[in-house]
């Protein structure tokens, strides 16, 4: 068993308030984690992917809100439809004590349409995603943190062990757990084909109208070749034969299920030349490799033309979930403008302190690597906490003032 970052922001929130959501894609242990939770905090258990809890909902939502020991855990509780969301929030209404609910969905129910009650003021959320390498390998989930105490947190640390062949190991098997077990390409190609299938049929199904289903899987593939680039609807609409109003919708059903991201740029007074659409990214780097139909040979060649876009996806995959699960208090976002300055994520404190990187799929890192984070650098002055370049080499390098070159393994701690 494999122990879940999440798992003492779970215990923290449910002793604090009165409903916990915890939401993820299906497929990322959150059942699992609900169920070690239940057993060594009490409460009762339920999950609506039974067809007889199922129906039991639908026919009493009142009913089922009010039974069971608290705190009372509710598995896919989006299924039970807005009467049983209501029937929750009459009961948080009604009974004032904390830990009350513990709620789980693969949509980000909430914001469906069908479910008009928000429990707005009444609900704190806890996002599960696939696992992170820090969980793999048991080791702190603590980089975000260590990227704010500057370059000299990692540039005493040993060499990288890892080199391309296993990065690229890696990044096509992903963080689903049912995924990493699979020891064999075509096995865990045959899981992602059914968990796609059952996403877009069944969870997006449930609360959309899809046309054009056969669309969707390859609206994702472009998503995934594009990794690192504006997500452009004109031209997505184009390479789909769609119009824009329908990509637009899928665009939003894909991040309601978790299958994909999008991330803000970051505005600032700094030009007044700055991009301003967002970017999207396939939120498992296994599940974009598979999207892509590059297995470990394919990524692990130089110059393939696949390592850079999956090797941005896996980036921010990491950086999201450990984000998601920790106490940083971070946010993610990219900076790009008309001059042809860019960096791939920005990390932003609410103190407004600042953070940079720059994903480079190769080994060898040069100083012209680092020329839009000496200009961020030097823009920001003291809210500049740390610049780097993330790339497949061996070593941390300083290069200048605040900035410096780190192995992807960083990310956890160069654990084998």
């Amino acid at each position: 068993m494999v122990p879940r970052l999440a798992a003492p922001r779970l215990a923290d929130r449910v002793a604090a308030f009165r409903v916990v959501v915890v939401n993820g894609p299906r497929q990322s242990g959150k059942t699992t984690l609900l169920r070690l939770f239940q057993q060594s905090h009490g409460g009762s258990f339920r999950t609506l992917d039974d067809a007889g809890m199922l129906e039991a909902a639908r026919a009493d939502p009142t009913g089922f809100a009010g039974q069971g020991q608290t705190p009372r855990i509710i598995d896919e509780v989006h299924r039970g439809g807005d009467p049983l969301v209501l029937a929750v929030k009459q009961v948080v209404d009604e009974v004032g004590e904390r830990g009350i609910f513990v709620l789980s969905g693969s949509t980000r129910f909430l914001t469906v349409p069908t479910l008009s009650e928000s429990l707005a003021g009444r609900a704190v959320f806890v996002d599960l995603w696939p696992f992170t390498m820090a969980e793999c390998h048991g080791v702190p989930g603590d980089f975000c943190d260590r990227l704010f105490e500057g370059p000299a947190a990692f540039l005493a640390d040993p060499a990288s062990p890892w080199d391309r062949d296993a990065y690229a190991a890696t990044m096509v098997v992903g963080g689903y757990p049912e995924a990493v077990v699979l020891d064999r390409d075509d096995l865990r190609g045959a899981w992602f084909d059914g968990y796609l299938s059952t996403v877009i049929l069944r969870d997006v199904g449930s609360f959309a109208q899809v046309r054009h289903a056969e669309s969707v899987p390859r609206l994702l593939s472009m998503l995934a070749a594009r990794s690192g680039g504006t997500t452009v609807v004109a031209d997505l609409a184009t390479g789909l034969q769609l119009n824009q109003a329908t990509v637009r919708d899928y665009l939003t059903y894909l991040e309601t299920v978790f299958l994909t991201a999008r991330i803000a740029p970051w505005l600032s007074n700094l030009t007044a030349r700055q991009v301003k659409t967002p970017k999207t990214y396939v939120t498992d780097p296994g599940l974009a490799a598979h999207l892509l139909q590059v297995d470990v040979e394919a990524l692990a060649s130089p110059g393939s033309p696949a390592a850079g876009p999956t090797t941005e996806t896996f980036v921010h995959a990491e950086l999201s979930r450990l984000l998601a699960a920790g106490d940083t208090g971070a946010t993610v976002h990219f900076y790009r403008d008309r001059d042809g300055r860019e960096v791939d994520f920005l990390l932003e404190k609410r103190n407004g302190r600042l953070v940079g990187l720059e994903v480079k799929a190769a080994a060898t890192v040069r100083p012209s690597d680092f020329r839009h984070l000496r200009w961020l650098r030097d823009a920001l002055g003291d809210r500049f906490a740390g610049g780097y370049v993330v790339h497949l080499g061996r070593d941390s390098l300083a290069f200048g003032d605040g900035l410096a070159a780190i192995p992807l393994s960083a990310m956890w701690h160069h654990a084998r």
